[in-house]
């Protein structure tokens, strides 16, 4: 029987439409706030939590956009969900403190930019929690990619 490892994070959005980013002080790229879901713990309440603990913030986190199957070779079988954060208001904002010593900061980027500031996967992830939003949909994906159907 499997046992991934679960993590949940939000996409949080900006001005014109801009991601926010936060930048761990323990990876060379940048990533969504989020992280793993603890024993008993549904992946809705770890996003809910991590939220507070890296941005310090108690955010209404919206619907589930993306479930990604992606497994890492260093760390077995994962499962990752994506929610909806919303818009981060003026006084969200306002309120932000990155109160955990694994970020170095955070900021609001334009899509296109992604790219260059972090993983090929997590691009295609966030991309497609993007597009998931606007159509109201939710998106299955493997490796950050929807499946290919077998034949």
């Amino acid at each position: 029987m499997a046992h991934p490892r679960m993590a949940a994070g939000a996409l949080f959005f900006g001005d014109a439409g801009r991601v926010l980013l936060v930048e761990p002080s323990y990876k060379d790229y940048r990533d969504i706030p989020g992280g793993y879901v603890e024993r008993g713990e549904s992946p809705l309440r770890a996003c809910t939590r991590e939220i507070h603990e890296e941005l310090g913030i108690k955010a209404s986190i919206g619907r589930l956009l993306v479930v990604d199957w992606a497994p890492n070779p260093g760390e077995g079988d994962k499962v990752l969900y994506l929610f909806d954060g919303g818009r981060l208001s003026a006084d969200h904002r306002r309120q932000v403190i990155v109160r955990s010593d694994e970020l170095r900061g955070y900021d609001f980027h334009h899509a296109d930019r992604l790219p260059e500031l972090t993983v090929p996967r997590l691009v295609r992830r966030i991309s497609a929690g993007i597009q998931a939003r606007a159509n109201g949909l939710t998106v299955y994906l493997e490796h950050g990619e929807p499946p290919q159907a077998e034949s």
